[in-house]
């Protein structure tokens, strides 16, 4: 892609794996991510690519942070202060890049171009909330298989309420109610009425005690009682929906990636990438990305690295080194590579340059680099 050798972008060697990549020039906030691994953050096209931001010290990964955009086509990058979200949440529309952000209560979404108006698309009814405190609207919003609602895997007062808005419409499904924390959702890529959704270390309110994982990965149909992926209780996590629907990708105690059947629970156990934190797969099932870390902490260091499955070669992205402080303690500044764009790039987070950048790199690159 021309546009990457443009002013818009700084490239970056690495100099064990000698890859370049290509790191977002223009700052319009100190603190520039790529999006939680789960969510493409590029339209199909490759003209628009969405960012978070932060400014330190406002705000958390939790709560406050904001979306940036680069329009590949006219090369403007802008800020949208209006987009503040909840976790992870914004969702790019593939086929127009306009973005849907949860906050608060509601739902979210504008258009990519600065003139177009931020419109409320549905919110949870006032009724199940009552006068809780909503600490999450959706973990990462996904959309159905048949592209006619989000799921909201919300958070308020002791418990996390699961359920779906219609995007036409704005109404609002309740699936569950749980009294510990469980979180990740998300929608079937093929089945409009199923979900995978995480056991997730749970805080409590009350005690201020942590309570750990004992069986990460579950399912559950609408109308139906969650049930989890595995007989026996197992313990993963980062987990993700394979495209075709049939299968569940996770991270195995960050000793590699593994490719579960929902079906039949069998593994394929990838055994890789070594202290693996997250991962991301091509659809085509060729091609991994993932990064690693020797000792978790936020704003610990860590590398971003590239799988040929096909040939078993593979090359480091980026030496990520550690940012200290309340830089890489607050804004959950992990790595999170992925492909997105159609699968033309990889984005990810670096902090090569010693601060926080979103950086991209393009896909046939690292084919390229792993085929000979």
């Amino acid at each position: 892609m021309d546009i990457l050798k443009s002013n818009l972008f700084t490239p970056h060697t690495d100099p064990e794996s000698d890859v370049t990549i290509y790191i977002l020039s223009k700052k319009v906030a100190p603190v520039q991510e790529a999006f939680y691994f789960v969510n493409d953050s590029m339209s199909a096209d490759g003209r628009y690519l969405w960012f978070y931001c932060a400014f330190p010290p406002s705000g958390t990964a939790g709560q406050g942070r904001t979306l940036g955009l680069l329009d590949l086509e006219t090369g403007d990058v802008r800020h949208f202060p209006e987009t503040q979200f909840n976790h992870a949440s914004p969702f790019v529309d593939p086929a127009d890049g306009g973005i849907y952000w949860g906050m608060g209560d509601s739902l979210w979404q504008r258009g990519p171009q600065p003139g177009d108006c931020v419109e409320l698309v549905g919110s949870i009814p006032s009724e199940l909330i009552g006068n809780r405190h909503i600490e999450r609207f959706a973990t990462h919003l996904t959309r159905s298989a048949d592209g006619k609602e989000f799921f909201v895997d919300a958070g308020f007062g002791l418990q996390v309420v699961f359920g779906s808005i219609t995007i036409e419409t704005g109404e609002y499904e309740f699936w569950h109610r749980f009294d510990r924390n469980h979180n990740h959702a998300q929608f079937s890529p093929t089945d409009p009425d199923l979900i995978l959704f995480a056991q997730e270390n749970h805080p409590d309110q009350v005690t201020g005690l942590r309570f750990r994982i004992e069986d990460r990965m579950w399912l559950m149909r609408r109308g139906e009682a969650p049930r989890p992926v595995f007989d026996e209780p197992t313990v993963v996590t980062h987990e993700w929906w394979d495209a075709d629907g049939e299968h569940v990708w996770c991270i195995k105690g960050g000793q590699g990636t593994w490719r579960v059947n929902i079906h039949t629970q069998a593994i394929e156990d990838l055994d890789w990438p070594k202290g693996a934190w997250h991962s991301h797969n091509h659809s085509s099932g060729k091609y991994i990305v993932g990064d690693t870390n020797t000792k978790f902490y936020r704003g610990c260091p860590s590398t971003v690295n590239f799988l040929n499955r096909e040939t078993g070669q593979r090359v480091r992205l980026a030496d990520n080194p550690e940012m200290p402080g309340r830089v890489g303690a607050n804004y959950h500044i992990d790595p999170h590579p992925r492909f997105v764009g159609n699968e033309q790039l990889v984005a990810f987070t670096t902090t090569v340059r010693g601060e926080v950048d979103l950086a991209v790199v393009p896909t046939a690159d690292l084919i390229a680099r792993t085929s000979g």
